[in-house]
């Protein structure tokens, strides 16, 4: 980081003996990790309740509906008076009020477009809703297991061992 950027955002100045922080090697047990998702999850939840509802969906439904309308009537115009005038002229009327239609087009389509959005957020929250859920009680009991670092030859010594308890 700059030191421009450090004083313009009121950072600390580093020193080169503390640019490069240690790593945190802390290890948690099962009962601690599921502890610290459970807290973590019901923070989420205090979050998700906080926040607003969107509002205003339906101010923006009708300001497209109302753009529409306004494209449709600017079309129905333009081509009464592309009818109305000479021919040389009405070309580049009829080129305009086709623009328009296309305009009331783009904003019924971006209007279906946010309702589907919308249905489709709703039924992916329903199912992660759903998901976690049928999950909460899946991972109490799971069983844990300790491992140890072997070389290649004390692997080895073990393998022909159980090889050898087989046979006998």
């Amino acid at each position: 980081m700059t030191r421009k950027l450090e004083e313009l955002f009121g950072f600390d100045q580093l020193n080169d003996d503390t640019a490069t922080p240690e790593p945190i090697s802390e290890t948690l047990t099962p009962e601690q990790t599921r502890t610290a998702i459970i807290s973590i999850d019901a923070t989420i939840d205090k979050i998700d309740e906080a926040l607003p509802a969107i509002r205003d969906l339906e101010a923006s439904d009708k300001e497209l509906d109302d753009l529409a309308e306004l494209a449709k009537e600017s079309y129905q115009n333009l081509s009464d008076l592309g009818m109305n005038v000479d021919s040389r002229f009405s070309a580049e009327l009829f080129a305009v009020a086709g623009t328009m239609l296309g305009h009331a087009l783009t904003a019924k389509t971006t209007k279906l477009n946010k309702k589907l959005k919308m249905i489709d957020l709703q039924l992916k929250k329903l199912k992660l809703d759903q998901d976690a859920a049928k999950n909460r009680g899946k991972f109490d009991d799971v069983p844990t297991a300790e491992g140890q670092i072997l070389s290649r030859n004390d692997l080895l010594e073990r393998l022909i061992g159980s090889r050898e308890q087989k046979d006998n």
